[in-house]
């Protein structure tokens, strides 16, 4: 498996740092019952089928290079967000459970966001989605005030439930959801690519 790196063409990349407004820690939290997969599966999963669990009315991904095969540390995404507005994102941190994507410029978000596949206390197959950005700019933080905030909360429930299908399982419940002003660590600068479930849990 990749590991974190430190971001090649750095000056692509938008931290949260250089971000506008409050630095934001997005949870969404779904437990899913019925399936055989191991969190390592489910995860495999995601990095080979990312695309299908985006809906693309809200988010549409599309892989560049090698659309084909598994995600790696170094793939991109170009994604229209609402249909209209394009933007990318990179993969920096891979491991056997966890995703990491980081935006680069022009994204109305600037921070990263993880994905990861594994077991609450009683055992049950999980899957999270965090995310700790600010708003790339202050129309763009305007905008996602208006518009985004709901737009970016469907999106995400809506991908868990996908994966949830794709795993041969359903939701046990309503995906949970938690946001939450955080304080920058390292990784919110210009530090390691780590995923951020490496950051204080917030749950």
């Amino acid at each position: 498996m990749s590991s974190g790196r430190n971001a090649t063409a750095v000056s692509e990349v938008a931290y949260a740092a250089g971000g506008v407004g409050p630095l934001l820690q997005r949870d969404y939290s779904g437990v899913i019952q019925g399936s055989r997969c191991t969190p390592e599966e489910l995860a495999r999963l995601v990095r080979e089928q990312f695309v299908e669990f985006a809906p693309p009315e809200t988010a549409a991904f599309q892989k560049t290079g090698d659309g084909d095969a598994p995600l790696k540390v170094g793939d991109e995404f170009r994604i229209r967000l609402g249909g209209f507005m394009p933007c990318r994102v990179r993969a920096v941190h891979i491991d056997d459970t966890t995703l990491t994507l980081r935006t680069l410029d022009g994204h109305p978000e600037a921070g990263r966001i993880s994905f990861r596949a594994g077991r609450d206390d009683d055992q049950r197959l999980t899957f999270q989605i965090r995310s700790r950005a600010r708003s790339g700019g202050m129309l763009k933080y305007l905008g996602f005030l208006l518009m985004g905030r709901a737009m970016q909360a469907r999106c995400w429930i809506r991908f868990i439930g996908r994966v949830a299908e794709a795993s041969g399982g359903r939701l046990a419940s309503p995906v949970r959801v938690k946001t939450s002003r955080v304080e920058e660590e390292p990784a919110d600068c210009a530090g390691l690519d780590t995923s951020t479930f490496a950051c204080d849990p917030g749950d």
